[in-house]
């Protein structure tokens, strides 16, 4: 099923809401609008103003995650919905398609379907999501964990900012702490349309991106002590310096990676990237460092040989460099496949719509992550010029934008069990 979109419309709600957060940018056009602020409590208003304007009923939960549904004439209201959306908060000096696009385009597809006397058999609901990109008050998927179960409404609510604010007052403060919860186990099936953040799309001249699996990721804390001592007075063969030891750990972490994508996996990376060294002084042999170490594949085998490599490290550098070390991973998450059925659908509409699509893996987190343990789930991606996200310079061209729209509509109504008036 062919169904055309309003390319216009859409860039219209796409440009409306990067205004609300935007900032000065050098190049390109950025936007900082984080959960709880005036700017994300301008963007869900206009939001929920073309909701309305397209007939969706509106509600919002009681962690702020925003749902519009259309009933099409003659359906079951209690019918398991298809749902599609994404999310409207950004990183600090983010770009203005993340989040967004999806958010629109599942609303642009409702809006299409519509007017194309289009008749689903369940029904539609779009989804705006709370706090995704977890830069205020989570690590991120805020709203859709509480969504799909893997979070309680309560120990949502209660997490605070590092001024003390809680997700409760801040959602309170711009009018969206809602009641009830948002529940993804009631959908049919879910979609999400996201920019890439990486190049595939672009080098290989494809509009549209079918996403097989999301990324594992895990995180690693070590801790390295040594012992500060004066830079000068201290002989090198009486030194116990956690950075050098730490510098090893860098390097044995990209070897790792390396080595699995050289071998088994070539989606693998391994990165270290945060260092915190103590106490941080040109002329003081470092004596403690504390680093974060990010490990992420479609295939969990080859992140556990990343994360046994920094294990193997550590156990090495406290031998030879008597050190004494410390290993945590707090934070684990498997890959995540996306639902057949679903990708099959998009193929199917990518095709009627004379669009060529592309099997691809996603690099990073999405709320579909969290959708996907309870219902069928798929992920979308259109074009990102250099890869470049989170940064004012994300860019993805409008005629890709509405092309990838087109896909996700054609796929709601066939998964919606759809036809034509």
């Amino acid at each position: 099923m062919t169904i055309s979109v309003d390319a216009d419309r859409l860039r219209d709600d796409i440009e409306a809401t990067a205004a609300f957060g935007d900032i000065d940018a050098a190049e390109g056009r950025g936007r900082t609008v984080l959960a709880g602020t005036e700017p994300n409590r301008r963007a869900r208003e206009y939001l929920v103003d073309r909701m309305a304007d397209a007939g969706l009923d509106v509600t919002v939960d009681a962690v702020g995650n925003v749902a519009g549904t259309w009933v099409p004439d003659g359906v079951d209201p209690d019918a398991a919905p298809v749902a599609a959306g994404s999310h409207l908060d950004s990183v600090p000096e983010g770009g203005i398609f993340d989040g967004p696009l999806g958010v629109y385009a599942a609303l642009e597809a409702v809006r299409a379907m519509r007017e194309a006397g289009v008749s689903p058999d369940r029904p539609v609901t779009v989804v705006s999501f709370t706090e995704e990109e977890g830069q205020r008050f989570a690590d991120g998927l805020l709203g859709s964990s509480v969504a799909a179960g893997e979070r309680t409404v309560e120990e949502a609510l209660a997490l605070t900012d590092d001024d003390g604010v809680s997700l409760e007052a801040a959602l309170e403060g711009i009018g969206f702490r809602g009641e009830g919860r948002l529940d993804a186990a009631e959908w049919d099936a879910w979609y999400e349309l996201h920019v890439e953040q990486d190049t595939t799309l672009e080098e290989a001249g494809v509009p549209v991106g079918v996403v097989t699996t999301i990324t594992g990721i895990t995180h690693c804390e070590v801790t390295i002590r040594g012992e500060a001592n004066h830079a000068g007075a201290t002989h090198m063969d009486d030194r116990t310096d956690a950075l050098a030891a730490a510098a090893e750990l860098v390097l044995d972490v990209e070897a790792a990676a390396n080595g699995v994508v050289a071998t088994s996996s070539d989606s693998a990376v391994g990165t270290v990237g945060s260092l915190d060294v103590s106490p941080n002084a040109t002329n003081v042999v470092p004596g403690l460092v504390e680093a974060g170490v990010d490990v992420r594949d479609v295939e969990y085998d080859s992140m556990e040989t990343v994360v046994e490599a920094v294990r193997d490290t550590l156990a090495r550098v406290e031998d030879e460099r008597g050190v004494d070390t410390e290993f945590a991973r707090p934070f684990d998450l498997r890959p995540t496949p996306m639902a057949e059925r679903l990708r099959e659908a998009a193929h199917r509409a990518g095709a009627d719509a004379g669009l060529d699509t592309l099997d691809l893996h996603s690099g990073a987190a999405h709320d579909t992550m969290h959708v996907a343990d309870v219902t069928d789930a798929a992920l979308l991606f259109a074009p990102s010029r250099d890869g470049i996200s989170h940064n004012p310079r994300e860019w993805t061209d409008w005629d890709d934008c509405a092309a990838a729209t087109r896909v996700l509509a054609g796929a709601i109504a066939d998964v919606a069990g759809a036809g034509a008036d």
